[in-house]
């Protein structure tokens, strides 16, 4: 029997333990749901509220501090946090595409400079980055041989070299100016590990996110339909096609299983860019065409959504001591008293915290939105 849109949605909510929170450690949950975006500071924490049952904003604080979890650039060459066992493989799953978007950019083609002189400042730069540093004094350091071009130079290097972001403090483990340390002593460019790490990504991502096709993989991660395909070939029967309602061909690792239709899907207030919105392709399996538009602005940035049922119905944000959820369409009785009650909570966590989360993106709001209902809500 062919899977319907609706149970690829709730596949994608249970994977991503959006249909229950689970009583769960920090970084299993973080291993479990394959990757958590992290542009924002606040957003893995925010995506772990709504995940993991009697989350504890300290418990990620320590696992930061410790390194068992890290936050590194890696999918859509945007900052990630990922089990810290999973760093090197999703690095060199990633390496290629990282590579290209820097070395192959106008923005340092036009130093004069090639590929080569990046990767002989490799070893340098581990070396400089076996104690944290702020991304200025590396340019200090890459300045001693490339002069005016260092601020290029390390443009490019963060994001492709092996390293990740060190806490700092603040509301949520990092602020600015960002810090790095090195992670290894460079980057793994044998094309086994490459290989194997795109396997190792496809498999977590699929238990994460699965069923799938193999441009929502792409869509997550930006890897050539080529490697894509080399990958799935060599997973064999670890991973096997199941009918869907559309046209591309579906995978899911071999052992998966999919919700009854009928299952529920309670109230969440998702993150800015949280990974949910961003793993398939476009419009994605919780976002209404509709309101694509509007959760998703012009330069990129995505809203905190509220779901309802599964879907996007709306966005929220911190506003007058409390949170403000918009509805782009009228809700029923229990729609709200769920959203309310999850308002509630988030509030109170806020508070402890930062009780203004996002207010940097506030403009969106005063560009007005076709809002059908509005609440504040208090914590």
């Amino acid at each position: 029997m062919s899977l319907t849109a609706r149970q690829l949605a709730l596949a994608t909510l249970e994977r991503q333990l959006l249909l229950e929170r689970r009583r769960i450690e920090v970084t299993e949950a973080v291993r479990r749901v394959c990757a958590l975006q992290a542009q924002t500071a606040a957003s893995p924490y925010l995506a772990l509220w709504n995940r993991v049952q009697d989350f504890a904003p300290e418990d990620l604080d320590v696992a930061f501090a410790h390194g068992r979890i890290v936050k590194a650039t890696l999918m859509r060459i945007t900052l990630h946090v990922v089990h810290a066992e999973d760093y090197e493989p999703y690095h060199a799953a990633m390496l290629s595409s990282l590579r290209a978007s820097r070395l192959y950019d106008r923005r340092f083609t036009a130093t004069g400079l090639t590929p080569a002189d990046a990767d002989a400042l490799l070893p340098e730069l581990a070396g400089f980055l076996k104690r944290p540093r702020t991304g200025a004094q590396v340019e200090d350091e890459v300045t001693g041989r490339h002069g005016e071009h260092a601020h290029r130079v390390w443009w490019a290097l963060r994001t492709f070299a092996p390293l990740h972001h060190v806490p700092t403090g603040g509301p949520w483990s990092f602020t600015q100016p960002n810090t790095y340390r090195a992670f290894a002593a460079a980057p793994a460019a044998a094309p086994q590990e490459a290989d194997a790490g795109v396997q190792r990504l496809l498999s977590a991502y699929l238990r994460a996110f699965g069923p799938a096709s193999a441009q929502d993989f792409a869509r997550f991660t930006l890897l050539t339909r080529t490697v894509i395909t080399k990958a799935l070939h060599e997973l064999g029967d670890q991973v096997v096609r199941v009918p869907g309602p559309g046209r591309a061909a579906l995978f899911d690792l071999a052992d998966a299983t999919v919700p009854a239709e009928d299952t529920p899907a309670p109230p969440r207030l998702l993150p800015m860019w949280d990974s949910t919105l961003l793993a398939h392709a476009v419009p994605g399996r919780v976002m209404p065409a509709e309101y694509r538009p509007l959760v998703v602005r012009r330069n990129g940035d995505m809203l905190p959504c509220l779901l309802v049922d599964g879907q996007v119905a709306g966005v929220w944000r911190a506003a007058d001591g409390g949170l403000e959820l918009t509805a782009f369409r009228k809700l029923g009785k229990v729609a709200w008293q769920g959203l309310t009650e999850e308002a509630e909570k988030l509030s109170a966590l806020l508070a402890d915290r930062d009780p203004a989360v996002y207010r940097r993106y506030g403009h969106w709001w005063d560009k007005g939105f076709p809002a059908v209902e509005r609440k504040i809500v208090k914590g």
